[in-house]
């Protein structure tokens, strides 16, 4: 005879959300105090006594981020000698776990060499610890000797011929132009999938004071559009129109690239981090299987992410749009390699962003009908 028995189990099914570090980034560069030190930073942060009461280039690009980062910014940052590595400094918040969207380097570069590096640090971060992030880089602004044709000879050398396609560079024109683009990137107020171009998220705050080159010819615009096709980032402005505002996002990838920008990246990168988790939790699973069922389950349960994405929301007669477009059946595939290696496919489509507009008007000098 046996004896009765009753277990109750509780079943984790992987419902759970997965923490998000979009708009969280990490700020490495040289300071005069905490060096080598993990500082966590947010809104009420005494900078003075964090990264020291001289002047310095980290400071200042954190100031200018956080006050273009809107009420919820925060960030991390690794205060560094005047000839401290940022490799060393980026290897060390991941050996202590800090997952970033972003690494802001401020130390200028002057070669195309070092962000073809910065690119490669970038990569390994998904290949060594599965961490998608991208790296701003900055190169010097216009020094008082030079005219600006100099100038943009000597930034375009830096990027020509250079594929690196998880870094962006900004140009210091005004002295704080990595700062700036970084908290615009970094508000919360805005969403991920949107460019920094756009006009309705304000114009930039504290940028610092209009450069001027050797013959006091003030920053022109033909100087950024230049700037710009070589694949920088720079702010803008519009005629008649108040106010300073950004350009493109431009990332330092190839021509006919998906990711030439710097919203597409962000996007795509968001979704393989909400996607990761659900993935390693089938792992050896044999509910994952090739079985018609077991197919539509296990795509209905990878779409989950992509529907959250694509939430929109209506307000006020006005729709504002989720991160991407509404996921539809065959934007998630699930390929059977062998017995027990599967490959997925998911397609995320972003909506369309208008950046070129251009009005036509015409006169309608018909006559009116009379009665």
């Amino acid at each position: 005879m046996g004896l009765g028995k009753v277990s109750v189990n509780n079943l984790n099914l992987g419902q759970g959300e997965v923490t998000a570090i979009e708009r969280y980034f990490l700020f490495i560069g040289p300071s005069t105090k905490n060096i080598g030190k993990v500082l966590a930073l947010n809104t009420d942060s005494d900078l003075d006594n964090e990264l020291g009461i001289p002047a310095s280039d980290l400071k200042a690009q954190i100031t200018a981020a956080r006050l273009n980062g809107g009420d919820r910014w925060a960030c991390v940052a690794v205060p560094i000698g005047a000839d401290g590595a940022w490799s060393d400094a980026l290897e060390m918040t991941q050996q202590k776990g800090f997952s970033v969207e972003a690494v802001v380097i401020t130390k200028p570069v002057t070669t195309g060499a070092e962000l073809s590096q910065m690119n490669d640090a970038a990569v390994a971060l998904n290949n060594v610890y599965g961490r998608r992030s991208f790296v701003m880089a900055a190169t010097s602004g216009i020094t008082a000797l030079q005219p600006w044709s100099q100038f943009l000879t000597e930034q375009k050398a830096i990027t020509a011929g250079l594929a690196a396609p998880r870094v962006l560079v900004v140009p210091q024109l005004h002295g704080n132009d990595l700062g700036v683009l970084a908290g615009r990137l970094a508000n919360a107020a805005v969403s991920i999938a949107d460019t920094p171009m756009r006009v309705a998220s304000g114009a930039v705050l504290g940028l610092g004071p209009v450069p001027e080159d050797s013959e006091g010819v003030p920053l022109p615009s033909a100087i950024r559009a230049e700037l710009d096709k070589a694949r920088f980032s720079v702010s803008q402005t519009y005629p008649d129109y108040e106010g300073v505002y950004w350009g493109d996002g431009n990332l330092l990838d190839t021509p006919a690239s998906d990711f030439q920008v710097i919203e597409h990246l962000r996007l795509a990168d968001k979704a393989a981090r909400q996607v990761r988790p659900l993935l390693i939790r089938r792992v050896g699973d044999r509910r994952l299987n090739s079985t018609p069922n077991s197919m539509a389950v296990n795509i209905n349960a990878l779409m989950a992410p992509l529907r959250a994405m694509a939430k929109s929301v209506t307000f006020a007669g006005q729709v504002f749009p989720g991160e991407i477009q509404t996921p539809k059946d065959g934007d998630i595939v699930l390929v059977w390699k062998s017995k027990t290696a599967v490959e997925v496919y998911i397609k995320l489509k972003p909506h369309n962003c208008p950046k070129d507009i251009t009005a036509n008007i015409a006169l309608d000098l018909s006559n009116d009908a009379t009665e």
